[in-house]
């Protein structure tokens, strides 16, 4: 519920504190022109575009965070040295000012956002270097805790939560966004990213192509160009392709984002493409009006949950051979999957009783 504001925490400063593409310049020796200019403009854009956009977003932050330990500690930031970066991620694991401890998550984040922008300015830091490396290494042995892992939505929460939307244009969208993404296992970027075509809109992630059997999405992922088949449901009201049909039908959404914006009195959409981060928020929002989970408190119920369930719910409770799941969550290995699997079999298997105890 609280999502932490990359902009706000940026600011409005610039200059060397800021990750960009500034570095992607024409060589000196190399004369100006009006072409070549919007070619290195087009590059810088496609540079931008090699990384997530959240990503570029919290790899600024890092350099700020970095840049701004430097200064104070009158140390030249732009100087690639392992020493230096060695006794930030000190600091920042345990700082002496009696500010609070970072993660070792985050201090990772912060090393690859950190390098990151070296290798933009075309300087190298060598991660491997044992100022960093060991200091590393007992940074994580000391700090390191078990990973925090949401809650997935299991099939009868979900449809629970469906039921709790009323057939409003908005609760109808709402609708769509959950059994869509419950049922692609999607990514809550993935599903906001969706256009109604191909090539529709610059920022999209991909298109729907809906057919008799069902829908197919196609997807732009780290590795390319992905699709995924989403079968009709065994009813109307769990289908995700019919609630999709609904929605597209009657927003007369016929080009560009999928979902967006509803106006405040429902009588029609907007144009802009909807945040990934109301995903999480109708989860929660959907979750309470359905009393799941009810025997918690709202506070214990709200930490359960996240944009990541509906993903992570299908991957553990879809009755299917794992490699079924891992081409339809687009996992690179099989172990990816099997941290859900093996959630979905505990206890399936008793090795006790079968010991003879």
């Amino acid at each position: 519920m609280h999502d932490i504001d990359l902009d706000e925490l940026l600011g409005d400063e610039a200059g060397d504190d800021k990750l960009d593409n500034q570095a992607i310049a024409l060589p000196d020796h190399v004369a100006g022109s009006g072409s070549l200019d919007r070619l290195v403009d087009q590059a810088r854009n496609y540079a931008e575009a090699a990384t997530a956009e959240n990503t570029n977003k919290a790899y600024r932050a890092d350099w700020k965070h970095f840049a701004s330990w430097c200064r104070r500690k009158g140390v030249d930031a732009l100087v690639p040295s392992p020493a230096v970066i060695g006794l930030y991620i000190t600091d920042c694991a345990k700082p002496q000012d009696g500010s609070s401890a970072l993660s070792v998550s985050t201090i990772e984040r912060r090393l690859s956002g950190i390098s990151s922008n070296y290798r933009q300015r075309g300087l190298y830091l060598d991660l491997k270097d044992r100022h960093i490396a060991s200091v590393w290494a007992g940074i994580k042995r000391q700090h390191s805790k078990p990973p925090v892992q949401k809650e997935p939505v299991t099939p009868e929460e979900l449809l629970k939560m469906v039921a709790a939307l009323t057939f409003s244009l908005r609760d109808m969208r709402d609708r769509a966004i959950l059994l869509i993404g419950y049922a692609g296992g999607m990514r809550r970027s993935e599903i906001v990213g969706l256009d109604v075509n191909r090539d529709e809109t610059e920022d999209g992630r991909g298109w729907v192509e809906i057919e008799d059997e069902g829908a197919i999405v196609i997807l732009s992922t780290k590795t390319g160009w992905k699709d995924k088949e989403i079968a009709r449901g065994s009813s109307e009201q769990s289908c995700p392709v019919h609630a999709l049909e609904q929605w597209l039908h009657f927003a007369k959404v016929a080009h560009g984002p999928i979902f967006r914006r509803v106006l405040r009195d429902n009588s029609g959409v907007e144009t802009d493409r909807l945040s990934d981060k109301h995903v999480a928020r109708l989860i929660k929002r959907t979750m309470l009006d359905a009393n799941i989970r009810s025997e918690l408190t709202d506070k214990e119920r709200l930490a359960l949950f996240s944009g990541h369930s509906l993903r992570s719910g299908l991957a553990s409770y879809a009755e299917v051979d794992e490699r079924y799941v891992q081409k339809h969550l687009g996992h690179a290995s099989a172990e990816q999957t099997r941290v859900y699997q093996r959630r979905r079999d505990r206890f399936r298997v008793n090795l006790t009783k079968a010991a003879g105890l």
